[in-house]
């Protein structure tokens, strides 16, 4: 594993300014983003956490594992003030992509981070280099398949229009289109003849929410500097039969918006970079 300094990403400061005006709470959401692994399977494990963000699932594993190493660009310090109870925590900033570790890990988990990151491949193949054979790669992304709107409507405003606002403000604009989202969530997408609706179920999962849960969702889509949403041809290329034992590999569709991976490296005859089976 080699550590290219030279080709890191960058700070953003917006990642910082979002998780310390949000909390993340909803256990529920990171119990099935990783399923069908469940929470009870990193019970005495050395994990390796990528892209931990204000630090809310290292607070759900850490009483479970045997260690938890988190890594974040930008936010270790939020994370690590939330986890001080914790003595198996170590936290590390630094950029997925390029950190070298000099470890391997009985899990490698990345959630909701790879697609913001600047380069997904070289940040996949670094978190597979990082895991055990014999262990665990679990990966929560955002879909390109079911995200037309996000990716065609919202992100060229949030460019054009919004990157530069203050956080307070967007902050409050968040807050009056998640306001605006209710009745409509509410009233024509529950009615069951309208399941052609895009989002149909992403908004199923809207209305288990909390309002506040709803507002962080809608200010993570107009905060993030950069999202690359992956397809899922890119998913099999990155959990393909070279990498991963074929019977443990998992890609689901999580909600008609993101996708849930996982897979138990191999033991033997895998390789670590440019596979692609398809």
């Amino acid at each position: 594993m080699q550590n290219n300094t030279s080709e890191s990403q960058q700070k953003q400061v917006e990642w910082h300014e979002q998780w310390a005006l949000f909390q993340d709470e909803e256990r529920f959401l990171f119990e099935e983003w990783i399923a069908p692994v469940t929470i009870q399977d990193f019970r005495g494990k050395d994990v390796l956490e990528c892209g931990c963000g204000g630090g809310q699932h290292t607070a759900l594993l850490a009483p479970l594992v045997s260690s938890i190493t988190a890594v974040d660009l930008n936010t270790t310090d939020i994370a690590r003030a939330r986890n001080a109870g914790f003595t198996n925590v170590r936290f590390v900033e630094a950029d997925i992509a390029s950190l070298d570790l000099n470890q391997q890990f009985d899990v490698v988990l990345c959630i909701g981070v790879i697609h913001h990151t600047d380069n997904p491949d070289r940040s996949f193949t670094n978190i597979y280099e990082h895991c055990k054979p014999g262990g665990k790669v679990i990966v929560w992304t955002y879909s390109a398949e079911g995200n037309l709107l996000v990716r065609w409507i919202v992100e060229p405003i949030r460019k054009l229009l919004l990157s530069k606002v203050p956080r307070s403000l967007l902050v409050e604009l968040s807050r009056v289109v998640t306001a605006l989202m209710y009745p409509v969530v509410y009233s024509i997408y529950m009615l069951p003849f309208c399941s052609f609706l895009p989002y149909y179920d992403y908004f199923r999962n809207f209305r288990r929410l909390t309002f506040e849960r709803n507002l962080l969702n809608v200010f993570d889509k107009l905060n993030a500097p950069q999202t690359k949403f992956t397809t899922l041809s890119k998913c099999h290329e990155w959990f393909n039969p070279n990498r991963f034992e074929l019977d443990t590999i998992v890609i689901n569709r999580y909600a008609g918006v993101s996708y849930s991976l996982s897979g138990r490296k191999r033991v033997s005859g895998g390789t670590s970079q440019g596979e692609q089976d398809e």
